[in-house]
């Protein structure tokens, strides 16, 4: 996937580099578990399950069952992150056409990876 929207997750939603990949590979491929995503991202399993809860927290992931975590809709999860780390750190929560842009661009690779 795109580094530059993995970049922009981070400069603009505040996630940290693995929050971002765990985001994007779940975003793009489907639902998993942390050890799939571990083994995916060459990551801890415990980093990996530590990043999916972080998302959960965010809005962007639920939990399917104890040992899956799957992505809901980009466009609405990209916005949702972004309102919430406003929240966090205070910030005025308004338009930013970098984090639409990041849920367009996601849409075709979500609709894809659910549509096989």
């Amino acid at each position: 996937m795109d580094s530059k929207i993995q970049d922009e997750l981070v400069s603009e939603i505040h996630l940290n580099s693995i929050q971002a990949k765990v985001y994007l590979l779940v975003t793009c491929y489907g639902k998993m578990t942390p050890k799939t995503i571990s083994e995916k991202l060459k990551i801890s399993q415990s980093d990996a399950e530590t990043a999916a809860k972080d998302l959960m927290n965010f809005g962007a992931f639920i939990d399917i069952s104890e040992t899956e975590f799957e992505a809901m809709h980009p466009r609405f999860t990209v916005v949702n992150m972004y309102r919430r780390m406003c929240e966090r750190e205070n910030i005025e929560f308004k338009r930013n056409k970098v984090v639409d842009s990041i849920g367009v661009i996601l849409e075709k690779p979500y609709d894809d990876a659910r549509t096989k």
